[in-house]
């Protein structure tokens, strides 16, 4: 049921206008994420979809794109050559412990309904000191705000199941691992204030 859902999600994001092999900012995450991994690691990109930003990562490090949808995964294996693994973010992932160098989660993370036990699993499967990226969208902004004070909703997509802001993004990501960076990716604003400006932020965090 729950591949179900996002694959008729992704379906319509396709007849919406946005193509197969589209992925939100992804010369901007390509460029920060591939950045802030390097070459040489162990890589696991969760909710990978079709490949389209996991590709980035590929050159000089053994890539692992999982995510629940077949068709998705199938894509980037075909398409991309990516070693793929269908898996249900919501449990544990089969995968062992300490397992790899960096952990991508980008655009995923308000997807989920718990997303503690997620990280919970991120944590766990990978190595001492070791990276986990990602990217979020925020929705406590100035503009989000002043939306929910003229009566209209935060957020159209019907599969956002969270809605952070700038402090409750910070909080999560602190309950399971040192924060090393957060970016603002969206806002021409931000730069001044993420809080009140950022509509998405990304983050390089570290195990212990």
């Amino acid at each position: 049921m729950l591949e179900g859902i996002y694959v008729e999600h992704h379906r319509r994001d396709q007849t919406g206008g946005k193509r197969i092999g589209q992925a939100f900012l992804e010369t901007e995450r390509a460029g920060l994420f591939g950045g802030w991994i390097g070459r040489g690691k162990d890589v696991l990109d969760l909710g990978c979809r079709d490949g389209t930003l996991t590709r980035h990562f590929r050159e000089g490090n053994r890539v692992v794109g999982a995510d629940i949808d077949r068709r998705a995964l199938e894509s980037a294996r075909t398409q991309y050559g990516i070693d793929v693994q269908r898996v249900n973010l919501n449990a544990s992932l089969p995968f062992p412990n300490a397992r790899f160098d960096a952990v991508v989660l980008a655009e995923t993370l308000e997807h989920l309904p718990y997303p503690r036990i997620t990280l919970g699993e991120v944590k766990r499967v990978l190595r001492p000191r070791g990276m986990f990226v990602g990217n979020v969208p925020l929705f406590y902004h100035l503009h989000g705000r002043w939306r929910v004070l003229r009566g209209k909703r935060l957020d159209s997509d019907p599969t956002h199941c969270q809605y952070f802001s700038f402090d409750s993004l910070r909080e999560l990501l602190e309950g399971f691992f040192t924060i090393e960076a957060m970016v603002p990716l969206k806002g021409r604003l931000a730069r001044y204030s993420m809080r009140l400006f950022a509509r998405n932020v990304a983050f390089r965090c570290r195990t212990s």
